[in-house]
């Protein structure tokens, strides 16, 4: 591989470093710049009169004697108990990744090792209600949620997020257990075990990585989502996106937007360093996925 990358010219070795230089540049300066401007106030991150002020600080050291403040961190997670919507997307996010895993594993299985014509059109129907808008299918559960006494808590939201995250789950794993020869099942028939025995101790073990990626990505459908959340779940209950959101305001609202900056950081953050600390788990399970699949 190397012998190979050392016959292309210097000029071309140049533009393509270059070009992935600033490729990571222009994609990581957003993230940063919104750091940056978190510790900064409003007049100098969004100043309009002169953009160096968000460089300079200093409407910030005119209000609190030094060019950074941690005033949107305190008063986002101390004032406005940001915290409290940290707890609560801690909590949906772990259990929609372990039901929507959990269903989609068994599932994904077992249609994979099935051999009757109407597992292609099961896929099929979970295909085209994940190609539906989340927010048509919210409205269908809000009425009988009314009605139950129990809209605006987390278990029926979670069960809404299962509910439209189980088809992506049940495709993506379904492909993943394709990719999985049939012999292992049979060998390990052979061997003693039963059909839940040979999934368990035999599949399983070879399917981590296919496990891992369908969480993933599982988890950032429930941490990143907004329609479900901001409409099934009272203020209290809010998860990030939606009580980052709330901080903006609306027209009858007042609204505190370095608050919101400050949470964005906060959120997007962890975000971050899951991608970077799995991205070769997630490159390496998607591309299993797709070779074998």
């Amino acid at each position: 591989m190397s012998s190979v990358a050392n016959r292309y010219p210097v000029h071309l070795k140049v533009l393509i470093y270059g070009f992935i230089t600033l490729w990571v540049i222009l994609a990581a300066f957003p993230f940063f710049w919104t750091l940056w401007g978190s510790f900064k106030v409003e007049l100098d991150f969004f100043s309009i009169a002169d953009w160096t002020n968000a460089l300079t600080g200093r409407n910030t050291s005119d209000t609190y004697g030094a060019s950074f403040t941690d005033a949107g961190y305190v008063g986002a997670w101390i004032q406005e108990e940001f915290w409290r919507a940290v707890i609560n997307t801690a909590i949906v996010c772990f259990f929609v990744v372990c039901t929507s895993l959990t269903i989609g594993t068994l599932g994904g299985y077992a249609l994979s090792r099935s051999g009757f014509r109407y597992t292609f059109w099961l896929l099929i129907t979970a295909l085209i209600f994940r190609a539906m808008p989340p927010i048509t299918l919210v409205s269908g559960y809000l009425l009988p949620f009314f009605e139950w006494n129990v809209w605006g808590i987390l278990p029926t939201t979670i069960i809404v997020l299962v509910a439209i995250n189980q088809p992506f789950t049940l495709w993506m794993l379904h492909s993943f257990f394709q990719s999985i020869p049939k012999d292992l099942d049979e060998s390990a028939k052979v061997d003693g075990c039963s059909q839940f025995q040979a999934f368990r101790f035999v599949i399983i073990p070879v399917m981590w990585p296919g496990v891992i990626t369908t969480g993933l990505f599982s988890f950032l459908l429930a941490y990143n989502d907004f329609a479900v959340t901001s409409m099934l779940l009272s203020d209290e209950n809010r998860t990030m996106v939606p009580k980052i959101a709330a901080f903006l305001g609306t027209t009858y609202t007042e609204g505190n937007v370095m608050f919101a900056v400050a949470a964005v950081v906060s959120a997007t953050a962890p975000l971050f360093i899951l991608v970077m600390f799995f991205q070769r788990r997630i490159v390496s399970g998607l591309t299993a996925g797709a070779v074998k699949g």
